[in-house]
């Protein structure tokens, strides 16, 4: 590790506890009230930014959202809330004129259509009226329409809108469903035999056209796309977008492609068949002669590197861009003058933004920490989201001069006062030799309230995935911060199998579950002890969900010696039934070398199963009904092991819930629980 950083970080620890002392710790009642940003759209002339706020109703148990306007030409100025928007208004969008603002809203009990305003937000008028929910749009270049994405029955030759309309009003016999094929369901619903489809909408008289009729695909794809997934040509001429054909093998398939189609309608031409992984984000440069796009190389693979790729729109020439660079794509836009293209992507245990150069292919890093949640690039420099392990998504705008575009302060007052009046643990990241003697990085935080000298209880957190990062950003989870705020110190882990640190790292994971993820947790916790002296090793916990509750479900057999309890939620407690009853079976086929159906015996190489003869530790279980990803039988299935073996043990359930626990009251409830179970068996004195 380096020493000078670590100096620094003990006195930076010091002198937060001095001119802290008088703040309150930050705790987990304060994050599930806290407002949180998103969906940032900015004009084209740079001047405003518009950015979502949800607030908390915890009467009425669910998120509360609102749209503000901020001037970019007067940063110390308020942001300020648009008034004439309802609570339930979202995705806000600039139209090319810079000055009209379109949003969706279910207003006055309709279904969800698109609204407009402008910048003074001073009345409102309902741009659409479909029967159908809308569920994601983007505006054309001219500003005289829209393509929208509905839910709608696939049907070619009819009109699909009509269509669903009529299957929704007409009457069934009985309540039971008829599959043909799977997906039967999917992350937390069940198989309707709708798909997301996309029409162009003329404003002026109102006119539909179907761009994709009959397409047995979902665009955006489900369950978590949105417009990211479909793109505009600049002349207005043509729709680009990414979807997955799903045919019968929709749940082995990670083949998605790039399609286009005329904005008049007619039948989407595939543009990349010949890539059979992984194909998503088109995006048009400037002057619409060159198409970005991100791909995979490997079929099969979700946690494959997302590349870019430019594509002639003349010729049909493709070419890889800056294809030595070891990351993984998220984010992606292009410069306003189409030299060269904006990327997010994880790297070392931070999300960052990239500049790539559309020639040379070369990649400048153009932030320092944290993790860049939205960007615009304008005329005056950039405008950001970011958050980390300290603050959740804060409002940015670079300033002139600056080598990193954050170097700034957050420009939104609202956020920024609350946090002030709160404590958060002073962290920093640190790097020990792992699995195969290469490097892995970590992260520990201080709690709140740290005394220099004192030793304090600690919570060891597994991210999930497996390949995802517990990195310095926020979650409103599973955050660290409240952990600190109770008195616990933490310590967070990126095994093998982690995003960020190179495609090979990444991949390292596979067949690999419980070995060298084990080897990478025991070797950080060791050096995290040894380096960290507050770290109390004879009070610590375990915690972690999805991947992570594997991990705690595994390591409660093969690594208990460490924990006085422990806390899995959504984890697998069988293989081979995860296997057989997962939805997305491209997961489950890769990450074992093979299907649970062709060749069971390979997922009991790590099956945590078959190891709760074993199980000694207290362990809380959380599941949901809702969760089809990893099966609520998978959590009674472990708790039933627990009890059968006389473990002190506990099962909180949610039935309204899916893998993640989303409800303000839930996530108080989950909260209340664990850190009840934490205090029972770990104890919280010696923190504050």
């Amino acid at each position: 590790m380096n020493m000078f950083r670590h100096v620094l970080f003990l006195l930076a620890s010091a002198f937060s506890a001095l001119s802290f002392a008088q703040l309150a710790p930050f705790t987990y009642q304060d994050m599930v009230q806290l407002d949180r940003l998103s969906g940032l759209s900015v004009s084209s002339d740079g001047q405003c930014a518009i950015v979502m706020m949800r607030g908390t109703d915890m009467q009425r148990n669910r998120g509360v959202r609102s749209l503000w306007l901020k001037d970019l030409r007067m940063l110390e100025a308020p942001e300020v809330q648009l008034a004439v928007v309802d609570a339930d208004a979202s995705n806000a969008q600039f139209a090319p004129d810079g000055q009209t603002i379109y949003y969706l809203s279910p207003r006055e009990g309709r279904s969800m259509q698109l609204w407009k305003t402008d910048r003074s937000g001073q009345s409102a008028a309902q741009v659409t009226r479909l029967p159908l929910d809308i569920g994601a749009y983007r505006i054309t270049p001219d500003g005289k329409g829209a393509v929208v994405a509905l839910s709608v029955h696939p049907v070619d030759g009819k009109d699909e809108i009509e269509f669903t309309v009529g299957m929704s009003s007409g009457s069934r016999g009985g309540s039971g469903t008829v599959y043909e094929k799977v997906f039967v369901r999917h992350w937390d619903t069940w198989a309707d035999g709708t798909r997301n489809h996309l029409f162009h909408v003329d404003f002026a008289t109102g006119a539909i056209k179907a761009l994709t009729p009959g397409f047995d695909g979902d665009v955006p794809s489900k369950p978590f796309g949105d417009e990211a997934d479909f793109t505009i040509a600049p002349d207005g001429k043509t729709v680009y977008f990414s979807a997955r054909e799903a045919g019968t093998t929709e749940p082995w398939s990670t083949n998605f492609d790039i399609y286009s189609v005329p904005m008049g309608g007619g039948v989407p031409t595939n543009l990349t068949a010949a890539n059979k992984a992984w194909d998503a984000h088109p995006r048009l440069s400037p002057d619409g002669k060159t198409l970005a796009y991100k791909a995979m190389k490997v079929p099969g693979y979700e946690a494959d590197r997302f590349g870019i790729e430019l594509r002639d729109v003349a010729s049909g020439n493709t070419r890889a861009l800056a294809a030595t660079w070891d990351r993984s794509v998220e984010d992606m836009q292009w410069s306003p003058d189409g030299s060269s293209i904006d990327v997010t992507a994880d790297d070392l245990g931070c999300h960052r933004l990239f500049r790539v150069d559309v020639k040379t292919g070369a990649v400048t890093t153009l932030s320092r920490d944290g993790h860049i949640d939205a960007f615009t690039r304008t005329a005056n420099g950039y405008v950001f989201m970011k958050s980390s392990m300290k603050s959740p998504s804060q409002l940015y705008a670079s300033t002139a001069g600056s080598k990193l575009v954050d170097e700034g302060a957050p420009i939104i007052t609202r956020l920024k006062s609350v946090l002030q009046e709160r404590e958060m643990g002073a962290y920093e990241q640190f790097s020990f030799a792992g699995w195969n003697n290469e490097k892995v990085y970590g992260y520990v935080v201080k709690p709140a309230g740290y005394v220099e000298g004192r030793k304090y209880p600690v919570v060891f957190l597994i991210h999930g995935g497996p390949q995802g990062s517990f990195g310095d950003g926020w979650s409103f989870r599973w955050n660290p911060q409240t952990y600190a705020g109770a008195g616990y110190a933490v310590v967070m882990i990126d095994f093998h199998g982690s995003t960020g640190y190179g495609q090979a790292f990444c991949d390292a994971i596979g067949l690999h579950w419980g070995d060298r993820p084990l080897e990478d947790l025991q070797k950080g916790w060791a050096h995290a002890l040894k380096t960290y002296p507050f770290l109390d090793g004879d009070r610590a916990a375990a915690l972690g969900a999805s991947y992570g509750g594997f991990m705690v479900n595994w390591i409660a057999s093969q690594w208990k010696a460490p924990w006085k309890c422990l806390v899995s939620h959504d984890g697998v407690f069988d293989q081979r039934s995860m296997g057989y009853t997962t939805e997305e079976q491209w997961f489950t086929d890769r990450e074992n070398g093979a299907s649970a159906f062709d060749d069971p015996a390979v997922y009991d190489n790590f099956n945590p199963a078959l190891f709760n003869t074993d199980w000694t530790v207290p362990m809380l279980i959380i599941h949901s009904d809702l969760d089809h990803r990893i099966p609520v039988e998978q959590g009674i299935a472990a708790f039933t092991a627990l009890q059968k073996r006389g473990v002190p043990s506990q099962f909180l359930r949610f039935p309204d819930e899916n893998h993640w626990v989303l409800k303000p009251k839930n996530s108080l409830q989950w909260h209340e629980t664990v850190f009840g179970w934490l205090a029972r068996w770990v104890g919280r004195e010696g923190g504050r």
